[in-house]
Formats: C-alpha cells, sequence, structure tokens
C-alpha cells in the first residue's frame, strides 16, 4: 500500500504543475470572450491553489489502475466519483458553476457523459490493440505448429 501512497503524491505533484498553467489559459479564453475583464487577488488566488489541488488529484488518481487486487469497474467508479467531486468542488469554489440544483445536475449530465465517451475511447483503442496482438501471437503459434509437422 506504500508503494501506491508514494505513487500517487509523485503522479499529483508532477500533474499540480499545471494546474496554473491550465487556469491561465482559461482565464485568457475568458478575457478574450469578453466575460472576464479584472480578477481579485482573491479570485486569483483561490483559481491557484484550487486548480493546483485539482491537478495533484486527477493525476493521483490513476494511481488506482496499478492495485491488481481491485476489480477494473471498481477503480473506474472510485475513479470517476473522487474526480466528479473534485470538479464540482472546484467549479463551485471558483464561482464557475452557480450553486443550485439545476446547473449542478447539468454540470453532472455533461461530467457523466463526457466520462463514459473518454472510457468507450480507451476501451476501444485497447480492444484493437489487444486484437492485433491475439492476431500476431496466433500467426506466430500457426507458424510454430507448422515447422513441428515438418519435422
Amino acid at each position: 500500500m506504500k508503494k501506491y501512497i508514494l505513487e500517487f503524491f509523485r503522479r499529483g505533484l508532477i500533474a499540480c504543475g499545471i494546474g496554473p498553467i491550465v487556469l491561465a489559459i482559461l482565464y485568457l479564453i475568458l478575457q478574450h470572450q469578453a466575460s472576464l475583464e479584472t480578477l481579485t487577488v482573491n479570485q486569483v488566488c483561490i483559481g491557484i491553489f484550487s486548480l493546483s489541488a485539482l491537478a495533484f488529484i486527477a493525476g493521483g488518481m490513476n494511481v488506482i489502475y496499478q492495485m491488481e487486487q481491485m476489480p477494473l469497474m471498481v477503480a473506474i467508479l472510485i475513479h470517476g466519483v473522487v474526480l466528479y467531486i473534485s470538479y464540482l468542488g472546484t467549479y463551485l469554489l471558483n464561482d464557475w458553476l452557480e450553486w443550485g440544483v439545476t446547473p449542478i445536475l447539468v454540470f453532472s449530465g455533461i461530467f457523466v457523459l463526457g466520462y463514459l465517451v473518454i472510457w468507450a475511447i480507451i476501451y476501444s483503442i485497447i480492444k484493437r490493440k489487444t486484437d492485433k496482438l491475439n492476431r500476431i501471437l496466433k500467426q506466430k503459434q500457426q507458424r510454430a505448429e507448422d515447422k513441428m509437422k515438418i519435422y
């Protein structure tokens, strides 16, 4: 368990440096869309800290897939729930999402849909690679069997 915790912190620390960069890009986009004119020092500080924390959590959470004793579906569920709570908290803390049932339901729907789409893409890529490897292995096995028949 200690190796997973250390790996979580290692990955989280690597990722948390990206949080402020993402925030700067987001603020630049908002400024160019004319929906953001000025920010208070408090808004900038909360943004930097919250995006750094979000990136730390998102980066570190991927270690859950290294825990072989955990079923994949459980790992995906834990990963999704932790990311959902982290993103929702960050959006609410930074006032990027209004407090209310409707905005949170819309955010939740978009998050779940996005998460499912990403996992469908990952699944299809892994399935395609696995099928290709299986074909190659079968071909090699067939060649080896054919050689054995010759001798």
